[in-house]
């Protein structure tokens, strides 16, 4: 799958300050590596590995990070084909902060 944007992980990471920020980064960057190596044509395939995610309406995915302290919202474009899929990043937070927010819509 193609991520878009890690950026967006990194910057989230640097603007923790926490006492668990290094198992944050780790548990992040373990999810983006294998969300790049996945192959996902179906919500299927991703909740054979992530037994834990969300899967949504409108091709959103949420999935736990951390022990479910923190979240990631993506909008999925599954691998169809030839075509490798993409992963478009659309939120990353706390659970307190992913409360606050309309994960369908983001």
């Amino acid at each position: 799958m193609h991520v878009v944007s890690r950026k967006v992980l990194t910057d989230f990471c640097k603007r923790r300050r926490t006492a668990d920020a290094t198992a944050l980064k780790a548990e992040l960057d373990a999810w983006y590596y294998e969300a790049k190596h996945a192959r996902w044509e179906a919500p299927a395939d991703i909740k054979r590995k992530y037994r834990s995610a969300s899967i949504l309406q409108k091709r959103r995915v949420v999935f736990n990070i951390c022990g479910n302290k923190y979240r990631i919202v993506v909008k999925v474009s599954y691998a169809k084909g030839r075509n490798k899929g993409v992963v478009y990043i659309r939120f990353v937070g706390s659970h307190a902060e992913y409360d606050e927010i309309d994960a369908q819509e983001v």
